[in-house]
């Protein structure tokens, strides 16, 4: 059970009996590898996912001269960008950012004040939202397709199945209806952000 709340836990709460132990409540829990806190900012996860990149870059650039610019290239996709790619739609995108941006400093072996976006640009690596926006342009076709995993289609309408809307020229189209959320966590949701 998780229990997620920006108020903190009453006395009465602190011991939850489970058969004959008591769980005691956990500020931050692991689910699929990705670290949610009490109140879902993501702070936890940001900062395990960025300090394990920076671990992994520092090792990289101790060896970056024996290793040269293109091995140096293809380890960092391993290492650091499948990090940033796992889950990375629920998180905030400037620590992120940050690291992608120090993984090409070490393939390219550049100073820390040096201009990065050609590099970026060089290396074919899309900036962390664009990299986001890909994935779910990816997603939806995939959906429209049919070559979805149902539980993602079940997500998505389109407006061929709306009643009322059998003649109109989106149909023909395939577009998706928007679904309109009034909470800024819910614009997330891959039903909403889809579209």
């Amino acid at each position: 059970m998780v229990w997620f709340s920006n108020k903190s836990l009453s006395l009465a709460d602190q011991h939850i009996p489970v058969g004959p132990d008591n769980v005691l409540p956990s500020s931050v829990v692991r689910d699929l590898g990705v670290f949610f806190d009490s109140e879902l900012t993501m702070k936890s996860h940001i900062s395990r996912i960025t300090s394990a990149c920076f671990y992994q870059l520092r090792r990289l650039r101790a060896v970056r001269a024996q290793l040269g610019q293109e091995v140096t290239g293809r380890l960092v996709w391993p290492f650091i960008l499948s990090r940033l790619d796992y889950c990375n739609a629920i998180l905030a995108l400037a620590p992120l950012q940050r690291v992608m941006h120090a993984a090409a400093r070490v393939v390219y072996d550049l100073k820390p004040y040096d201009h990065v976006t050609p590099t970026l640009k060089a290396l074919h690596w899309l900036p962390v939202k664009h990299r986001i926006e890909f994935k779910l342009c990816l997603l939806v076709h995939l959906v429209i397709n049919g070559r979805a995993p149902v539980y993602l289609q079940n997500h998505l309408t389109t407006t061929a199945f709306m009643s009322g809307r059998a003649s109109n020229r989106s149909v023909s189209n395939n577009d998706i209806v928007k679904q309109s959320t009034r909470l800024k966590l819910r614009d997330r949701a891959f039903s909403a952000a889809g579209p």
